[in-house]
């Protein structure tokens, strides 16, 4: 998994998207039922546009369909940061504090995030932390994988 991600990720390998996708659709009878929007982790428009595309919105792209759920972009990355990878749980949260803006999201009470790699959850906390603020009620996450040898600090 690790090697399919970084190679969707870095070696714009987009064929691999709906795959790893397909691995998300088999957890949806986990999911609750009150779920209503999935929002792919938001990418900075900077490197969004070097890399060509966001991987967290080709992974929605299949759970959305067999969900029937949209797939909001209201949200956005208001500065672009460093990249997460490498970096220790304490700068991680330091990268990303107040880096995600709702610009637009129509009454979603129920929102999934979802992203490729949860390591830290400073990414899923933070975009959690400002859905919240804007009035969304409840926040889950939803990823490929999650790193292992966490660190907390």
């Amino acid at each position: 998994v690790d090697a399919v991600l970084k190679a969707l990720k870095f070696g714009r390998r987009l064929h691999y998207g709906p795959a790893l996708g397909h691995l998300l659709v088999r957890s949806l009878d986990r999911l609750p039922a009150d779920v209503d929007a999935l929002l792919p982790v938001p990418l900075h428009w900077g490197r969004q546009a070097w890399r060509g595309f966001n991987q967290a919105t080709e992974l929605c792209k299949p759970v959305a369909k067999a969900a029937g759920l949209p797939v909001i972009g209201g949200v956005v990355r208001r500065r672009s940061t460093p990249p997460q990878s490498g970096l220790a749980a304490s700068k991680r949260r330091r990268n990303l504090r107040g880096v995600f803006v709702v610009r637009k999201l129509p009454g979603y009470r129920h929102v999934i995030i979802v992203d490729d790699v949860i390591t830290t959850g400073a990414t899923v906390r933070e975009l959690a932390l400002t859905l919240r603020r804007s009035g969304v009620k409840r926040v889950s996450a939803l990823a490929v994988a999650r790193a292992s040898g966490l660190s907390r600090g």
